[in-house]
């Protein structure tokens, strides 16, 4: 009798479990766009979901500690015209996130690690160069402040968000509309599907398709599934690919191998409600001592269920194959480098002792000024310096400083007068 060889993996047992009610997110009011977006974005500090609004796009932005009810007066992110289509959190500062909408705009946000008592209304810039919706939106895992966006106009745009600027503009390469797109490990390449069933493989800053129209794949898998979009997650770490049907109620994992047959199924994770979306948690904001090598956040009508993925081992021990160093918050590569034509991987650090996020930091944008026809040849001088004319800065970049600072006395005055009101109190009830 012939006998069945199983191939050998450390990720055949990977066992999907969600949370205790008690540490899911409840009371949501998820978004019911038919858009084929994630709705969910999260990172080792927050957890982002696009939720309905009147008058407008919102999101709301969650402290990954605050589970449980969420109040109906939680403050949102809101400063859209139109509804929220797609989030993204900035891989290289986990206060700052994305958001891309029907209102043709991109408007990228600071969220302080405190929770806001009124809604954040403000973006850090709004990035304006579609011509209509825009759907997608996703940082460069290598290069810091460098956004791709790609719109309904069939248009990828890549910014420099630290200065507000479209520096790559691709709106010849598609003639449909454009349905998701993906950077390479180093950010060298973009890979995108289209309406017209094409796979582009293209290298943006010299605006050329290096591969597309692949006659015959790899590998082909019959998915078992409904009518609605998959969303894909891969884990390099692990050569990992996650299937999470929008509209299921499973999730499906394969891994990927250099050798044929290259895609080898391990096993599916399957509950009783389907998904409306899916957030994928960075390797860096896994917990190291339970094995867990993944963790998705699962949209339901009205909630968010952490799903945690784990590798059971008997030792206490770090696991060292599970977990080779992984990318880390400091960019490799600053934008001007990265549109200048330099290429390099993410800066790795090691989970040994696990992750511990970084403080706030801002995310500072400043904008040339289109007035200015010659390039500074000095350093950048302050707004308030008396020698700073208006070839340096323009009478409405002048005007919103002046607002903002105006906001930024007015409520350091009432803190100031609510503190003394504080204090007074406190002489009372001394006395």
């Amino acid at each position: 009798m012939s006998r069945r060889v199983v191939r050998q993996s450390k990720f055949r047992h990977i066992f999907g479990q969600p949370v205790k009610a008690d540490q899911m997110y409840e009371d949501i009011r998820v978004s019911k766009l038919t858009w084929d977006s994630s709705f969910c974005a999260v990172n080792c500090k927050f957890l982002a979901i696009i939720v309905e609004s009147s008058g407008g796009g919102a999101f709301i932005v969650l402290p990954l500690t605050k589970t449980g009810r969420v109040d109906k007066n939680h403050p949102t992110v809101s400063g859209h015209t139109a509804p929220v289509l797609d989030i993204d959190w900035c891989p290289h500062n986990d206060n700052v996130i994305a958001s891309a909408s029907d209102d043709s705009t991109i408007m990228v946000w600071q969220i302080p690690d405190y929770t806001p008592v009124r809604s954040i209304t403000e973006p850090i810039v709004t990035l304006e160069g579609h011509s209509k919706r825009v759907g997608i939106i996703t940082w460069h895992p290598s290069a810091r402040n460098v956004l791709l966006s790609a719109g309904s106009d069939n248009m990828i745009i890549i910014w420099n968000v630290g200065t507000g600027e479209a520096l790559i503009t691709l709106d010849e390469m598609h003639s449909d509309l454009i349905y998701s797109i993906c950077w390479n490990y180093n950010g060298s390449l973009i890979t995108t599907t289209c309406k017209d069933k094409k796979l582009r493989v293209i290298d943006p800053r010299k605006q050329e398709i290096v591969a597309s129209n692949f006659e015959e794949p790899i590998a082909l898998q019959e998915m078992d599934t409904s009518n609605g979009v998959l969303l894909p997650f891969y884990d390099p770490d692990s050569s990992i690919v996650y299937l999470c049907g929008k509209g299921d109620s499973s999730i499906r994992y394969f891994e990927i191998t250099s050798e044929a047959p290259y895609v080898h199924y391990l096993s599916t994770f399957s509950s009783k409600e389907p998904q409306r979306g899916m957030g994928f948690m960075p390797k860096r904001g896994l917990d190291v001592s339970k094995c867990e090598i993944a963790r998705f956040y699962k949209l339901h009508e009205r909630k968010c269920e952490p799903i945690v993925m784990t590798v059971p081992r008997k030792s206490d021990l770090f696991q060292d194959d599970l977990y080779p160093d992984t990318p880390g918050p400091e960019p490799a590569l600053e934008a001007d480098e990265w549109f200048a034509g330099q290429t390099a991987d993410p800066i790795l650090i090691s989970l040994r002792d696990g992750y511990v996020p970084v403080k706030n930091r801002e995310l500072k944008v400043t904008k040339k000024n289109i007035l200015d026809n010659k390039p500074p040849t000095g350093p950048r001088r302050s707004y308030s310096s008396c020698e700073t004319g208006f070839s340096k800065v323009s009478l409405e970049e002048l005007m919103e400083e002046i607002k903002y600072l105006r906001a930024t006395v007015e409520s350091q005055e009432k803190r100031i007068s609510s503190l003394e009101n504080l204090l007074e109190e406190f002489a009372n009830g001394t006395d």
